[in-house]
């Protein structure tokens, strides 16, 4: 078994790390907020008390943080990652940030002799827990390979995409789908509703034909009981979008659906629901049609 350091214990890394423990994993752990150290102590991990101070202890370590800057901080910045690096040491950044910033970040731990993977994921907090996600994987072979035991007691979907970067890239990918998915099916349940035939009779129509996708698989029934509890908060969404569009626009490629979908999930946190799951963007859409579903 492994020595593995997980730095973020939001509501995707708790999950995964606790994964990694019940795989019988050795656990080293930091997080901003102390509660969530503590109670991972409690059930048997060893907290630490800086990045710097989990790499020191550990053989690989995680990182699952909100944004880029975030994770350059950790890795990077004063009291970092890098500072604790050691001969053998792997990064894997669960996050979802830049491929720019993940391809900067690996140059800095192979400068030191180390190695460091951009492993985004996507399955929510559900998959996070049950241990399901979909992880794609961007860096050198090698780590990858010496990682997978460990991306096994996290995921199913287990992808080596290519060279440092090429995880975020495909993350970016993904995030394109999931929103515009999201989105698309919102949309079809608000003109149900306004055009007055029941949504869930249309859900029942249409969700084992060619429209089926994971929005219509999951997210419905949440809906109709106006459920807006987070399972991937909405502000996440957005920012995750914001990725997509930068790197859309640094390689000149033309995105306008995605763009149209950021667009509401900016709309959405104006309305100062950013912190509900990413498939209430139906609240905007309900706005603007005057009409509520459910």
């Amino acid at each position: 078994m492994a020595r593995v350091g997980y730095i973020g214990l939001g509501l995707m890394g708790s999950g995964m790390a606790r994964n990694l423990m019940k795989a019988g994993h050795e656990l080293v752990v930091h997080n901003r907020s102390r509660a969530i150290v503590d109670e991972f102590a409690s059930e048997g991990a060893t907290p630490a008390f800086s990045p710097r101070e989990v790499a020191q202890q550990v053989d690989f370590v995680f990182t699952n943080l909100p944004d880029s800057p975030d994770v350059e901080t950790v890795a990077l910045g004063p009291d970092g990652i890098l500072e604790g690096v050691h001969d053998g040491l792997i990064l894997i950044d669960n996050s979802t940030i830049k491929p720019a910033t993940a391809r900067k970040i690996a140059a800095a731990f192979e400068a030191a002799g180390a190695m460091a993977l951009d492993a985004p994921v996507s399955g929510g907090d559900i998959g996070a827990r049950a241990g399901t996600l979909s992880i794609m994987v961007g860096g050198p072979k090698e780590a990858f390979d010496k990682t997978l035991p460990l991306f096994e007691a996290m995921g199913k979907t287990i992808t080596w995409v290519g060279e440092s970067g090429a995880g975020q890239t495909a993350k970016a990918a993904n995030q394109i789908v999931v929103a515009g998915t999201m989105v698309a099916m919102c949309e079809a349940l608000v003109l149900a509703q306004k055009s007055g035939v029941d949504p869930e009779r249309v859900v029942d129509a249409i969700s084992r034909g060619a429209a089926q996708c994971w929005a219509l698989d999951t997210k419905p029934d949440k809906l109709f009981k106006r459920d807006h509890a987070p399972g991937f908060k909405a502000y996440m969404q957005a920012k995750d979008l914001k990725i997509v569009v930068d790197t859309a626009r640094t390689f000149n490629v033309s995105i306008p659906l995605t763009a149209v979908a950021h667009q509401l999930y900016e709309a959405m946190i104006a309305m100062g629901n950013g912190e509900l799951d990413n498939s209430a963007v139906i609240t905007v859409l309900e706005a603007l049609a005057n009409v509520e579903v459910g």
